[in-house]
């Protein structure tokens, strides 16, 4: 709840007080610009209707006050008032010090080992399609883990693309809309063959890569084929943890991927296997020893001290403890967040047959979704 407000720094900016004496500073030209009048913002989408250029160089507050919550704000020279909702502006509040430690996690995330076996995010994939509620939870747990199970779908081909329907878009690739997971001929990916594959996150050869994955279930009767999951984001802690040099390094340079296909695709991208944000935030991970090409970013002095925490990451990545394995039945499914979890598989031969399908989409659709639902769910709690 807001209390008080009071002008600072000659009318240029204002510091209120909310409940338990938590108190926060707003400029004024921060205020202006995010003003919710309908002269500011459309009231169809919430766009901004100026630019910053619309707003005075020289404006300046002139009357701070406090009404039934609300910070309510005269400005000059444009003499107008605007009214801003307490609880906005101290969702919004960015008067803080910045996390002084590199490699900080949104706080709507959690990192885990494998013990997160014991609780794995899963739903009914019927459900999913029928009840928000169940539709909410899973898609929170995504945002959280990065990965989530489903169970109970029918074994179609192409179901795959449904569930992706349930929260966003398929994101169309050289695979397709979607792929096969299964042995071939002369494969144009090793994913399409029986060997085992290590932890990896898909298509870090791509800009940008793909946010989400989903691996379908059809038939798994073979012998091997395992699903296993880790938390790349747990791994880099545990990195950061061991040598701080060694995650300053694969967080400060820039790691070369690439794909070749057969004459008709050539995919480059090049970003750093640990991947934060100017204020320290932990947004993204990229790890592929199939698909990775010459390091050639790195500088002699620190070529050899990047191999090894490299490799350090590698082993930490391929211990039991820190991931959860599981085998997938016919019309079960997994979404994993792609920025973030890789994914592993042991090999697999002999009688039977492994078929899965597998598709890409982005986060984007899965957190607008999650988002409405949310508010649909306050909504009807108010």
């Amino acid at each position: 709840m807001l209390e008080t407000a009071e002008l600072i720094d000659h009318g240029q900016a204002v510091l209120l007080t909310f409940q338990q004496g938590e108190r926060r500073r707003f400029h004024g030209v921060w205020l202006r610009d995010n003003a919710q009048d309908s002269a500011t913002r459309s009231p169809d989408n919430g766009q901004r209707l100026i630019s910053l250029a619309d707003i005075p160089a020289t404006l300046r507050l002139t009357e701070a006050r406090v009404e039934a919550g609300r910070l309510i704000v005269a400005m000059a020279p444009e003499a107008r008032e605007f009214a801003f909702e307490g609880a906005w502006l101290w969702q919004h509040a960015y008067d803080r010090e910045p996390p002084a430690r590199r490699g900080w996690l949104d706080a709507h995330r959690e990192t885990w080992d494998a013990s997160l076996a014991e609780r794995l995010p899963t739903a009914d994939i019927k459900a999913l399609g029928s009840d928000d509620a169940v539709k909410r939870r899973w898609l929170a747990d995504i945002r959280r883990y990065g990965i989530g199970k489903l169970t109970g779908g029918p074994v179609e081909d192409g179901a795959l693309l449904d569930v992706v329907a349930q929260f966003g878009f398929t994101r169309e690739t050289n695979y397709g809309r979607y792929f096969e997971v299964r042995s071939e001929i002369a494969p144009t990916n090793l994913a399409f063959t029986g060997l085992g594959l290590p932890a990896h996150t898909d298509n870090p050869y791509r800009d940008p890569a793909p946010t989400l994955q989903l691996l379908y279930c059809l038939e798994n009767s073979a012998a091997g084929g395992d699903n296993r999951v880790v938390d790349g984001f747990r791994a880099a802690q545990r990195l950061r943890e061991e040598d701080p040099r060694g995650f300053e390094l694969l967080a400060g340079y820039c790691a070369r991927f690439e794909y070749r296909g057969l004459g008709d695709v050539c995919l480059q991208a090049r970003r750093p296997m640990i991947e934060l944000a100017p204020d320290g935030e932990l947004i993204g991970f990229r790890f592929n020893n199939r698909s990775a090409a010459p390091f050639s970013d790195i500088p002699y002095a620190d070529m050899a001290a990047y191999y090894a925490a490299y490799r350090r990451l590698g082993e930490i990545l391929e211990s039991p403890e820190m991931g959860v394995t599981f085998k997938l039945a016919p019309g079960e499914a997994f979404l994993v967040d792609n920025t973030r979890v890789l994914h592993a598989r042991t090999g697999y031969s002999g009688e039977g047959s492994r078929w899965l399908q597998g598709c890409y989409a982005d986060r984007d659709g899965l957190l607008s979704t999650l988002a409405c639902l949310e508010a649909a769910a306050q909504g009807d709690a108010a």
